[in-house]
């Protein structure tokens, strides 16, 4: 089979800052071309662009609003057609909001699903075929960013957050044994790799109590998780259907 030309591709949900763009520039400092998502942070992701095109890789932005699922799929129809190649495929972009049970109703728990669970589905669906035909070592990528506390450490008030992040999870469990041997999927599951810039865990005395439970007494960084990703699409080749715990002995205690 004839490998497919140009440098490798990334693909990255919700690039434009923190974890996102930490992902992002470890994959152009990798020396790869990305394509980047965003839904609503036009002007940071722009901003992202002109500093991860500095690593020597073209950078193409895509406006897309995980919530709209028929925008997912035309997206990654759209991509498949028009893209040489895929090597990974990074799902970043989620939305995180408290739903306590008092005012929880339908359309939370569905938003949620579309975004967190359903939208990855679909997105490594359309791409799989550009994935299964990557000449990197391991072949084609699929990381998904879950999170701890929805695989058995659960928060209150958080129950459509929690239950869309637990199909993620299984999401990638499921996708490595249907997409193998020529795709990897794998995911990164965070305790706290960069508090919440709004909201209730804004607070510091918060945050000071959550990092009392925490074994290295410290938060994780968006660098933390992206090196974590990069490893997974690029070193792990032997690994698929893991979920790394990123937490710093969060889950023990």
């Amino acid at each position: 089979m004839t490998q497919p030309a140009g440098k490798p591709t990334a693909v990255i949900t919700g690039a434009a800052k923190r974890v996102g763009l930490a992902i992002a520039r470890v994959f152009a400092q990798a020396g790869f071309d990305l394509v980047l998502t965003y839904r609503s942070s036009r002007e940071h992701t722009h901003d992202a662009a002109a500093e991860l095109r500095k690593f020597g890789g073209s950078v193409r932005l895509e406006a897309l609003d995980l919530d709209r699922l028929g925008d997912v799929t035309a997206c990654g129809m759209r991509l498949s057609n028009e893209l040489r190649r895929v090597d990974v495929l990074v799902h970043n972009a989620s939305i995180y909001e408290l739903t306590p049970m008092a005012s929880l109703v339908a359309e939370d728990l569905l938003r949620h699903y579309r975004v967190n669970a359903a939208a990855p589905v679909l997105l490594t669906k359309h791409l799989a075929a550009k994935l299964a035909e990557s000449p990197l070592k391991g072949g084609g990528a699929v990381v998904a960013m879950c999170d701890m506390h929805a695989m058995g450490r659960p928060r209150k008030e958080l129950a459509a957050y929690s239950m869309s992040k637990a199909a993620l999870a299984e999401m990638v469990q499921t996708l490595a044994r249907e997409l193998a041997p020529k795709v990897r999927v794998n995911g990164v599951a965070p305790g706290v790799v960069a508090f919440p810039e709004s909201g209730q865990e804004s607070d510091p005395e918060m945050q000071k109590e959550y990092l009392s439970r925490v074994p290295l007494k410290r938060a994780g960084t968006p660098e933390d998780a992206a090196e974590v990703v990069r490893w997974l699409s690029l070193d792990a080749t032997y690994v698929t259907g893991e979920i790394v715990r990123l937490d710093g002995g969060r889950w023990l205690a």
